[in-house]
């Protein structure tokens, strides 16, 4: 009979270690998963603007815009 009870105690504590740790592995997983949805992303305007900027960039620099027209086009980009 104390085998019996030594057993279960033994079977016991382990089914309690194992669920504790399928529970902090759980728990672990749902702050990774909201951690990753907290996690801000680029705002699309910003996006925009950078791509826009760009553009201007390579437009002025295979001579297509001169100068002032670049120095116009993106200072009216950065007021908007």
């Amino acid at each position: 009979m104390m085998r019996r009870r030594r057993r279960r105690m033994i079977v016991g504590a382990a089914v309690v270690s194992n669920a504790a740790a399928n529970n902090a592995a759980s728990q672990q997983a749902a702050a990774d998963q909201a951690a990753a949805a907290a996690a801000p992303a680029p705002a699309p305007a910003e996006a925009d603007l950078n791509t826009q900027l760009q553009q201007l960039a390579q437009l002025h620099t295979t001579g297509v815009l001169t100068d002032e027209e670049f120095a116009a086009a993106k200072a009216k980009l950065l007021a908007s």
